[in-house]
């Protein structure tokens, strides 16, 4: 039977027939696109699905990610039933074992993480995990995670499953169809060019897997993804193995192993991995594997032999090294890119495809249709990364150990090593001469605290940059203190509508008058939260917008999306300037004594303009850390200068874990964390940075959640305990229910306690008692409603 001709028109047109492409047509199809069209290179499954391990574990370490993996395994097994089809569900469970004491507590804090999300998972002894797993040496095993629910599938079933679903609601598949190029006008998606004709269409779902960044670049996109080698080891049977077993995860030796075909497969994720080098992964790779490398897997073949001594004797199928893709930081990409309207992005899956494809498919088909993802995917936003990381020898450097840190342990304060220096901050040279830590974030090299003498030695306990931290912390509450704030992202809009435009588009005061600084909610239709900024109005035609340094790319597509009718220009000048925060009770007298003695005068949220040490600085009076000061806006030639007078003066530098501590603190939210696009400003107690007149976007959904008596949920911790070390996602208890999560957590050096954010989902009085679960051990906290600490903001002049 021939082919039938690729359609003229297509609503929405997905390249890739893999998991991720074959589960968003099937969604597009059912969220009524009716006229989607899938289009493969090769044939189906044939680039990285097919040789998947096709593990399905739920638990990932936020709600909404292992909301999507639950939505996976519920696809999966009602597939079977809407088509007929096998997916190859097998729910044997998973077992995950710690051979280190701080495995154990990494565990034992995921299984306390499973429970807050309604996941089965039990702490087991090394006996009990042995009885689970026979075949395994458990002499080195301290303890184990039993997860009853998890389970694996076979991908090509999954996708055949899905393409039948598809097919049933009209969706089309075209294999063999290479696409060539991708039609746009003005930024937008207008069509698909392929080896078998041209289908115009409004939106494109790039899934191309190990292909995705070359095919985005046919669309002017970045798709910062590159692939490594992934070895796993097959063996013919071996005695032992009857029927399925549990997925053991032995990650402290970088490895899974699970039965198959009554043999092992042992897989890994090793240390450092293998990047391939561009042009091997060519148009003619179908069903294609890499040749083996016995000398590179020889490191964990010799921990697998340790972990399965009948290994010893088992004859070896093949060693298959298959590609998968990775991302810098090692999360998915899902949603619309910044620089292409209607090219949406559902790629660079990590190895974990198979387990997130059923719902990052929905997900994905869900912004196409809706405009956004069914729940918040802060973490896997299509926007996130700063475009030097799509060089690909920054991807390259990178890829290779993101595959390696797939069984890290989620230590606080973790960096990683390659792709760094990319870069530099005006103070760049002087943070490293006075000892700087470094930290990477959106690319910069920022600040984590001074006065370092040797790399930290990461742990669960009481860090070692802890009296680091302290002194910055006195020094801004006793003295003063310099933040950098230079690479947070800067946004000029100018223009005779500026005004209006930013009444539309941000929730808060807009209209206030020039010298005004305006904290504002920038809002979607759904009244929840795109991004949370401040805003200094210069002139009556001119607002500079300040907003986080890892939203920039976002913040900018969203507010040049919704220009269009107003006679506004928008420009990224965050390069452009510098931004230092001085602050604390002598920031007034220092001030004064380089020439700028009128900011004392600024009343709280205004912004003036001055001179300090001679160069011209705009200085807006604010405070994210609850002490008294300004953020100074200087152009970024000008900052060593000025940067030198203020320390001379005997202002401290002081770094971001400094700055989190003490906002913290002051309860004061942030993006990412209390803050996302579930989130409203009622549930945030943010209300009164909203107008309470509409016109702006999400002001009637706003008005709803007034109605309907929604109330705060963010609220302080402080817990009694010293040694309590919380890291942020633990569970909280209140008479023994899970009631909700911590969302920001540090030392709080002022308070002389560990403090927390948290997000309730019963609301709880001032001064109730509550429990957190640290690693299966319970910590009692005091909530508080509103900062556990609360300077005098009005101590500014000397």
């Amino acid at each position: 039977m021939s082919t039938p001709p690729l359609p003229a028109q297509a609503s929405v047109v997905v390249i890739g027939g893999g998991i991720m492409g074959c589960s968003t047509l099937y969604h597009l199809a059912k969220m009524g696109v009716g006229d989607a069209v899938l289009l493969e290179r090769n044939r189906l499954t044939s680039g990285t699905t097919w040789h998947s391990a096709a593990q399905v574990r739920a638990l990932r370490h936020s709600r909404n990610l292992t909301r999507m993996i639950q939505y996976s395994v519920d696809l999966y097994s009602q597939l079977e039933m809407e088509t007929g089809q096998s997916v190859g569900w097998i729910q044997k469970g998973s077992l995950s074992i710690a051979t280190t004491p701080d495995r154990l507590t990494h565990i034992k804090r995921q299984e306390a993480l499973a429970r807050a999300y309604g996941i089965a998972a039990h702490s087991i002894g090394a006996g009990e995990a042995k009885e689970r797993w026979p075949l395994m040496n458990a002499d080195d095993v301290l303890g184990a995670v039993w997860s009853p629910e998890d389970g694996r599938v076979s991908p090509s079933d999954v996708c055949a499953a899905l393409v039948k679903a598809a097919k049933g609601l009209d969706a089309e598949i075209f294999e063999q169809t290479g696409v060539t190029g991708i039609l746009t006008e003005q930024g937008r998606i207008k069509g698909v060019e392929t080896t078998q004709g041209t289908v115009m269409c409004n939106a494109v779902a790039l899934c191309a897997g190990l292909w995705s960044r070359e095919v985005g670049a046919m669309a002017g996109a970045e798709v910062p993804a590159h692939a490594c080698e992934h070895f796993y080891l097959l063996t013919k049977p071996i005695d032992g193995i009857t029927g399925n077993m549990p997925t053991l995860s032995d990650h402290d030796s970088h490895l899974y192993i699970r039965d198959d075909s009554g043999g092992l497969l042992v897989g890994c994720f090793e240390p450092m991995g293998k990047a391939i080098a561009p042009g091997v992964l060519d148009e003619n790779f179908e069903f294609g594997l890499l040749p083996e490398d016995w000398e590179h897997f020889e490191p964990m073949m010799e921990l697998a032999l340790h972990r399965l001594p009948p290994l010893e004797t088992a004859e070896v199928k093949m060693l298959l090294n298959g590609p998968e893709s990775f991302t810098p930081d090692g999360s998915f990409m899902l949603g619309e890119t910044a620089e292409t309207r209607g090219l949406f992005l559902g790629c660079g899956m990590n190895s974990v495809g198979m387990a997130s494809g059923g719902g990052a498919g929905m997900n994905l088909a869900h912004a196409i249709v809706h405009g956004h993802t069914a729940y918040d995917l802060t973490e896997a936003d299509a926007k996130r990364f700063a475009p030097v990381f799509n060089s690909l020898d920054h991807l390259m450097a990178r890829a290779p150990e993101i595959l390696g840190t797939h069984y890290d342990i989620a230590y606080p304060g973790k960096q990683l090593a390659t792709a760094r220096n990319l870069r530099a901050l005006p103070l760049d040279a002087e943070y490293r001469r006075a000892g700087a830590h470094m930290g990477q974030v959106y690319g910069w090299e920022r600040p984590l605290y001074f006065g370092k003498t040797a790399e930290p030695v990461l742990r669960f306990g009481r860090p070692d940059w802890f009296e680091n931290v302290a002194a910055e912390v006195m020094a801004a509450h006793q003295r003063s203190a310099v933040f950098d704030a230079s690479s947070f992202g800067k946004i000029d809009v100018t223009g005779p509508d500026a005004e209006a435009f930013l009444l539309r588009v941000c929730a808060g005061h807009m209209a206030r008058p020039p010298g005004s600084v305006i904290y504002t909610p920038v809002l979607n239709d759904r009244g929840t939260y795109e991004s949370d900024i401040t805003a200094q109005r210069i002139a009556p035609d001119h607002y500079r917008l300040f907003t986080g340094t890892n939203a920039i790319k976002r913040d900018l597509a969203w507010f040049r999306r919704h220009a269009d009718g107003y006679r506004v220009t928008i420009e990224d000048s965050t390069e452009i300037y510098a931004v230092l925060g001085l602050m604390g009770p002598d920031a007034a007298q220092i001030v004064a004594g380089l020439g700028a003695a009128d900011l004392a005068d600024l009343g709280y949220f205004k912004v003036g303009a001055a001179h300090i040490d001679g160069k011209h600085v705009r200085a807006a009076r604010l405070s994210y850390i609850g002490e008294a000061g300004w953020e100074i806006t200087c152009l970024a030639e000008n900052a060593p200068s000025i940067y030198a007078a203020l320390t001379d003066a005997g202002a401290t530098p002081a770094g971001l874990f400094a700055q989190t501590s003490m906002r913290i603190e002051k309860g004061f939210c942030a993006m990412g964390h209390e803050l996302d696009s579930d989130t409203p400003p009622i549930n945030a107690g943010l209300t009164f940075a909203t107008r309470k007149s509409g016109g702006f976007i999400g002001s009637e959904a706003l008005q709803t959640d007034e109605a309907s008596g929604a109330t705060p949920r963010i609220r302080s911790l402080m817990f009694e305990d010293l040694a309590a070390v919380p890291l942020g996602h633990e569970p909280i208890l209140c008479n023994g229910e899970s009631i909700g999560q911590t969302t920001s957590c540090a030392f709080g050096y002022r308070v002389r306690r560990p403090v927390a954010l948290c997000s309730l989902s019963t609301p709880l009085a001032d001064g109730t008692i509550v429990e957190v679960d640290i690693a299966g051990d319970l910590f009692k906290a005091v909530v508080t409603v509103g900062p556990l600490f609360d300077p005098d903001g009005k101590r500014m002049r000397p």
